[in-house]
């Protein structure tokens, strides 16, 4: 449908009010949102298509900004990042295009389930990504794993980041976004971050990689370069506000003004931070800071579940409990970094991330006759609900979510792809990569 109104919703804009409509109507034209507002004031042909939300909830899309597609979760568990690193490597070093195409297909699907419609994405043979992006119509951008150092080979070139941005950037009508990718510190040369700085003004795209992550991986950083990572990455040039750091678990306050002064953005990733022992950011700085800071998962791998309704629930609750403070992250900042905040620090924000006038109809239904999130009791900034989807809901209660106003998935079915199909592929494909990859030595450190 190129037009329709969604009516009876309970609507979160989440725009610069934090606007929450009780009982609103949405109106959709040509993949924009023309209008909205109480039902009350609905004014609109009767002949339009109506969508009747029947008192569910209505968001904007959730937005993951730092993934790693991957068709090997739950296979390295149970260590810090450091060790884990060499492992989830052999990963890398055994996959082919084709399964590149598998994991994406399965991480964009899950994604888009759990009511992600837009994803950023650093993996390997990304072309084999956008094309399964298109496909399922999810909103992606595409950072490859770059890395030039020697013994790294088995990681994405400067040539092919080149190559895709010709081949994908801007397709499916601006669904897709490529970005310059850049592995790490140690695993690209200063030629590399250089370059990634030219070829970004080049072409007017975004940098993304990746920084202190671990304590231990800031004191390798320290002890090579005679600098921390934050320097180091400010001596290539390549902090801006074109660029997102994803983790920056271990940063002092220096460098949170740093990044703050010069519009780096930021993607927290609170579940795998966890989950790799790598430690707690220190998010609410950032933000007093006026750091743009989005959520982000890390993929299936590192985190083992691309539910961002799971990542704004631990992104607060591991604050509270790290600061002993229960007025700490509230649910209204971890649904903006969610949204809004991720689309900034995409900087995507005037097209997506709020429900505005104008903007691309990125949004989600969720479903609200459900257990987990009764009673509702709503007032003028949501009441109870606001909480319940932030510390009650999950990504099995998104009924429906569209991009461009496109319908993608209705009642949990998706509509563009044959889901058992791409799950089938994926187990078949994983199977075949993990004993491949089983069979290789992983080497014994990031640095080596």
């Amino acid at each position: 449908m190129d037009a329709f109104v969604i009516t009876h919703a309970v609507i979160f804009t989440v725009d610069s009010r934090n606007w929450v409509i009780p009982d609103g109507y949405l109106h959709v034209d040509k993949g924009r949102i023309m209008s909205l507002g109480s039902m009350e004031g609905l004014k609109l042909p009767d002949d339009l298509p109506r969508i009747d939300f029947n008192g569910d909830a209505l968001l904007p899309g959730l937005i993951d900004c730092h993934s790693h597609s991957s068709l090997m979760r739950g296979v390295t568990e149970n260590l810090a990042l450091m060790e884990w690193l060499p492992l989830y490597q052999r990963e890398f070093r055994a996959m082919t295009a084709e399964d590149a195409k598998c994991a994406a297909q399965l991480v964009y699907l899950e994604a888009l389930k759990s009511g992600t419609t837009c994803i950023m994405d650093m993996y390997r043979f990304m072309d084999q990504c956008g094309d399964a992006a298109l496909e399922l119509g999810i909103r992606a951008n595409l950072a490859p794993y770059v890395a030039d150092m020697p013994g790294k080979d088995f990681f994405s070139t400067v040539a092919e980041n080149e190559a895709l941005i010709e081949s994908h950037h801007d397709a499916g009508g601006g669904r897709i976004k490529v970005w310059m990718g850049l592995e790490h510190l140690f695993y690209c040369s200063s030629g590399a971050y250089h370059n990634a700085v030219a070829r970004a003004r080049e072409y007017g795209i975004g940098i993304h990689t990746h920084a202190c992550e671990q304590s231990a991986e800031e004191q390798a950083v320290t002890e090579h370069f005679g600098k921390r990572s934050i320097a180091q990455l400010e001596e290539y040039g390549v902090l801006g506000e074109s660029t997102l750091l994803a983790h920056c678990v271990w940063l002092n306050d220096d460098e949170i003004k740093l990044l703050a002064d010069t519009g780096t953005a930021v993607a927290h990733c609170p579940v795998s931070n966890a989950k790799l022992a790598s430690g707690i950011a220190r998010t609410p700085e950032m933000l007093e800071a006026g750091l743009r800071v989005g959520l982000g998962s890390d993929g299936n791998v590192c985190n083992n579940s691309l539910d961002l309704f799971e990542e704004m629930k631990f992104g607060s609750l591991i604050q509270k409990a790290n600061r002993l403070d229960p007025t700490s992250m509230p649910a209204q900042t971890l649904l903006r970094m969610a949204t809004i905040e991720g689309a900034r620090a995409l900087n995507l924000d005037r097209e997506i991330g709020s429900l505005e006038v104008g903007k691309r109809a990125d949004m989600i239904r969720v479903g609200l006759n459900t257990p987990n999130l009764a009673p509702i009791l709503l007032d003028a900034s949501g009441g109870n609900l606001l909480w319940n989807l932030v510390f009650s809901a999950r990504g099995s209660d998104v009924h429906s979510a569209w991009v461009d106003g496109e319908l993608l998935m209705e009642n949990r079915r998706v509509t563009r792809i044959d889901e058992q199909k791409w799950l089938q592929q994926a187990q078949a494909g994983a199977q075949k990569l993990y004993e491949r990859a089983s069979q290789l030595d992983a080497p014994a450190s990031m640095t080596n």
